[in-house]
């Protein structure tokens, strides 16, 4: 199941974070990450964060969308800023369901698009995003 996430996630959801962050090799201050739960729990603003959750309420992964207005649409447009399942439930449509929750999320705020970047070497989940979505021709710089 998936629902918005709350204050009461953020031993778990920091457990999932710091996974995350050590999956791509970064590294982020204490203060962003509890500034950045801080945010995503409020669910007040332009970021917004689900969180997967079995039977047992245990967290298994997350997704955090960033709404942003955007030059070539009066609606907002969506960003999956992060997504992540833990290592024991891959490959068990965790990760499919946090986007298309995400996406649900996206249609409810009328946003024009949702978009988002992996890294070359994620396979995995690359294909699931070729499922899901059309691969752009835009290649991402970045200063």
């Amino acid at each position: 199941m998936v629902r918005p996430l709350s204050e009461s996630d953020r031993r778990s959801w920091t457990q999932l974070w710091e996974a995350y962050l050590h999956f791509y090799r970064a590294e982020i201050d204490d203060r962003v990450t509890w500034d950045t739960f801080s945010r995503l729990a409020a669910g007040t603003g332009p970021v917004v964060g689900l969180v997967a959750e079995d039977e047992s309420h245990r967290l298994l992964g997350f997704v955090h969308l960033v709404f942003h207005p955007t030059t070539w649409s009066s609606s907002d447009r969506c960003y999956v800023e992060d997504l992540f399942v833990a290592t024991q439930a891959r490959g068990k449509g965790v990760a499919r369901e946090l986007l298309e929750s995400a996406f649900e999320e996206a249609d409810r705020r009328g946003a024009a698009s949702t978009y988002w970047e992996t890294q070359e070497f994620n396979a995995p989940a690359r294909s699931l995003y070729d499922r899901v979505a059309h691969r752009t021709s835009y290649v991402v710089y970045e200063r």
